[in-house]
């Protein structure tokens, strides 16, 4: 089974974010998820 770097995926999500000039808040309401989802997953804490 494939396993994915959650801190990479994290970091990554974080870059594209800011490079688009989002918020947390504002990428969440695009991709119809909590603000928390995406602060789990920049983190590290969570891919769900």
């Amino acid at each position: 089974m494939f396993q994915m770097d959650k801190k990479k995926f994290g970091a990554f999500v974080s870059q594209l974010r800011k490079e688009q000039g989002y918020t947390q808040k504002e990428l969440a309401q695009k991709l119809f998820v909590s603000d928390k989802a995406v602060s789990k997953w920049e983190t590290g804490v969570s891919l769900r």
